[in-house]
């Protein structure tokens, strides 16, 4: 009886150490991009909300952890970003409306213009989503840029200098929420 109490408490620890609890989202500790063998860490994670409603539980992966945007983007490996929805429904059209106004806000016109034409490419990859869908932004060098939603490709943007702007839009200087830039930082 000692032993399978043992046993059962080994469980329940090592799947706390294993993944996190964020608005009910069960967040992986640990995560590989599809088709990838890299493994990668939970380097941050947390909520982006608008006003009073929580839209989505955002979280960063890495090789290694970083605690500066700059260390992120001096990242040379895979990475991904993964978002949970929670709300609702969110609007195609509000979607790309938000990756241009983050690509915007933090980019110089010069670089957003040599991006817009991959911007736009990566916003025909979008769709309406509804609260428990889940798209996954990998980033794989030499691949460039993939859409997953729900585990289904959706496409590819190939511009290799694409996803460091695109990390931008929750890390950049002007960040689409405050608090979710520094939780992906791990500074929660």
């Amino acid at each position: 009886m000692k032993t399978l109490l043992t046993l059962i408490f080994a469980c329940l620890l090592s799947s706390s150490v294993l993944a996190r609890d964020i608005a009910g989202v069960n967040v992986a500790n640990t995560t590989t991009l599809h088709g990838g063998t890299t493994p990668l860490i939970l380097n941050g994670a947390g909520i982006r909300s608008k006003f009073i409603f929580d839209i989505y539980v955002g979280a960063l992966y890495l090789p290694s952890k970083a605690t500066t945007v700059d260390a992120v983007l001096a990242e040379a490996g895979p990475k991904r970003v993964s978002m949970h929805f929670l709300y609702d429904e969110v609007d195609k059209d509000k979607l790309t409306d938000g990756w241009r106004e983050g690509f915007e806000n933090n980019l110089d016109p010069a670089r957003f213009k040599q991006l817009e034409p991959a911007l736009n490419q990566f916003n025909g990859l979008f769709r309406t989503v509804h609260k428990g869908d889940v798209i996954e932004l990998d980033f794989q060098p030499g691949h460039g840029t993939q859409v997953w939603f729900n585990n289904e490709l959706q496409g590819s943007v190939t511009a290799e200098n694409f996803y460091p702007a695109l990390l931008l839009v929750w890390l950049g200087k002007d960040p689409a929420d405050e608090d979710l830039k520094e939780a992906m930082l791990g500074h929660d």
